[in-house]
């Protein structure tokens, strides 16, 4: 019957953790030489709870004044889905921007997520590395909650992701940096107090029609098939920034179109079309202030006339003999039906 014995000795190959351990012969049994040993000496690797936490990546999420219903739930989405996240009070519109480095060294966090309102209507958020940089602003569009979806997904709360990203993200110097800004953002920290050690749901980031699409689906164990969860909402870049929210600018997107300029285009739009309809009427009114020619005769009044053929003149000289009536003939017809009926 044999055990197991620890070794003593130094620090182990396997890890801090680690165990070192061997074969122990049964009582009675011949004892082996130090190469059998050695060949019996196997390395049990620590438990997983018992990792170090080494990549202490923390994200803050927070945003300024005046943000409505919709914002404040998709910042509740993305901590719960995230969490290596923490959350802080709304930043007065006042305040400037350089003033969220020092919010996050306060937090100890050296990512951000900040959602800024514009109008009560526009929604713009930040990725930055906080304090060096870089950064970059989003516009934020078709954004829908978890609370909305009503997906049938659903993941462990805390677990590790996986980054799915286009291909389109490794043809690009921007869409490059975009990437490296994404992963260190939006992955979980291996071993984080908050996180549990399961991978079972996909973040996807797509770029179709110059934005960015944000998915999460959950994998089911069964056929590996993926499940939607939600969030899901567009990002838009309109610029990236060699420091945190703010400095030089490193790239500027060219198809970018501001909100203000959508609108006012959408107003000139409907502008032109009233004017069409008046312009409209206003010749239709001048057609009828025009004065118009009186016709005399209705040229259509001759196309139906036929020619009436002339009969010739007939004098008559003599009366027309006088009719019989009908009563005349019906007393003959009954006198020779008695006189037949006598014989």
């Amino acid at each position: 019957m044999s055990t197991l014995k620890r070794k003593r000795g130094g620090r182990l190959p396997g890890g801090k953790n680690a165990k070192k351990v061997k074969h122990v012969a049964d009582v009675g049994k011949p004892a082996v030489d130090n190469q059998q040993e050695k060949k019996n000496e196997f390395t049990i690797p620590p438990p997983v709870s018992m990792g170090k936490w080494t990549n202490k990546e923390r994200v803050l999420i927070f945003s300024s004044r005046g943000i409505n219903y919709r914002t404040r739930h998709l910042m509740q989405d993305l901590r719960s889905i995230m969490p290596h996240s923490k959350a802080d009070t709304k930043m007065d519109r006042k305040d400037k921007l350089f003033v969220i480095n020092e919010v996050c060294e306060m937090k100890n966090c050296n990512k951000c997520l900040f959602f800024e309102a514009k109008k009560k209507q526009d929604l713009y958020v930040w990725v930055s590395n906080c304090p060096q940089g870089p950064s970059a602003k989003f516009l934020v569009q078709n954004i829908h909650t978890l609370a909305e979806l009503k997906m049938t997904g659903n993941c462990l709360k805390g677990s590790r992701p996986l980054l799915s990203f286009d291909p389109t993200f490794d043809t690009e110097p921007h869409y490059a940096l975009l990437k490296e800004l994404f992963i260190q953002t939006f992955s979980t920290p291996q071993y984080h107090p908050k996180s549990q050690p399961f991978v079972d749901h996909v973040f996807t980031f797509t770029i179709i029609d110059n934005r960015i699409w944000f998915r999460n689906y959950q994998i089911i164990e069964e056929d590996a098939a993926l499940v939607e969860i939600g969030p899901r909402f567009v990002l838009n870049l309109i610029k990236m920034f060699q420091g945190s929210f703010g400095g030089p600018t490193l790239y500027e997107n060219a198809h970018f179109k501001s909100p203000n300029m959508h609108r006012r285009e959408l107003r000139l739009a409907a502008a032109a079309r009233v004017r069409e309809r008046q312009v409209v009427k206003e010749v239709q009114m001048v057609k009828k202030a025009q004065v118009k020619p009186e016709i005399i005769g209705d040229v259509a009044d001759s196309v139906f006339d036929t020619p009436v053929p002339e009969k010739p003149l007939t004098i008559e000289t003599e009366p027309p003999k006088p009719k019989e009536s009908k009563n005349k003939k019906r007393k003959m017809f009954k006198r020779n039906r008695m006189q037949m009926g006598r014989r």
